[in-house]
């Protein structure tokens, strides 16, 4: 990571000027060139991820499947900018994210990722309203506005009338959904999944298929980690394979 980068003053709307708008046009949202993750583990040496290439393009619907254990989520924490690769490149919406420090890493996610975890990840403290509004700290918008914005979101995935809850009150699939509200908080560009649909029953699985299958009909780029296999035949969508931290692509 190059050193001397000081991002800590980076707003949403001067980070979206200085490094993704600064190009005439975005053309992928995810570039990785031969990306690995290694971990030590006391004496143990444990591989995620081996010389992994893939190339998203704005838009396309991408599905990963595989065991667990296989590397799913390295990947995709790779992706996001949570992580970093042992070795490679990722460049993520022309951005080679690598290149910068943690500040602007965090600021870059929060603007250009929408996560969406298969453990809701909801703050228990915070109402449903109020974990759709967090993302959106970094806004400079009246608090009204961004309390309208997120109200407007849980209103999209069928739950304004849950808004004044806490996590504890809402079933497994209104959390899901919460969690979606919440990635979409600031209309990112690229929606990244872990396992969305592995802890629902099958009635909430299908909502959170179709809040994808839409997000995606509306241009967003759509990358799943998942074994529902009716995620997977959504139409239109590139299939790949994960097993031992080897991706390949599912012709």
């Amino acid at each position: 990571m190059s050193e001397g980068i000081d991002n800590s003053e980076y707003s949403i709307d001067e980070l979206t000027e200085a490094d993704v708008e600064e190009s005439e046009e975005v053309r992928y949202a995810v570039r990785l060139t031969d990306v690995s993750r290694v971990y030590s583990i006391g004496n143990r040496t444990i591989t995620a991820l081996q010389h992994v290439n893939l190339t998203v393009r704005l838009g396309e619907f991408v599905v990963v499947n595989g065991p667990s254990g296989s590397g799913k989520t390295t990947l995709l924490n790779v992706i996001g900018a949570i992580d970093y690769p042992t070795e490679g490149r990722v460049i993520l919406m022309d951005v080679p994210i690598g290149d910068y420090d943690e500040s602007f890493r965090a600021t870059f996610r929060l603007t250009y990722t929408g996560f969406i975890f298969q453990s809701y990840n909801l703050i228990s403290t915070l109402t449903a309203l109020e974990n759709v509004m967090f993302p959106m700290q970094l806004s400079d918008d009246p608090p009204a506005e961004v309390r309208e914005r997120a109200l407007a979101l849980l209103e999209r995935v069928g739950l304004a009338e849950r808004r004044d809850h806490l996590p504890w009150q809402l079933s497994s699939g209104e959390q899901q959904r919460v969690a979606i509200a919440r990635a979409m908080a600031n209309d990112p560009p690229v929606i990244l999944a872990d396992e969305p649909t592995a802890n629902l029953d099958e009635s909430s699985a299908e909502i959170v298929r179709r809040l994808l299958r839409e997000l995606n009909e509306q241009g967003k780029t759509v990358i799943v980690m998942t074994h529902d296999e009716l995620i997977a035949r959504t139409p239109g969508a590139r299939r790949f394979h994960m097993s031992n931290g080897v991706l390949t692509e599912i012709e």
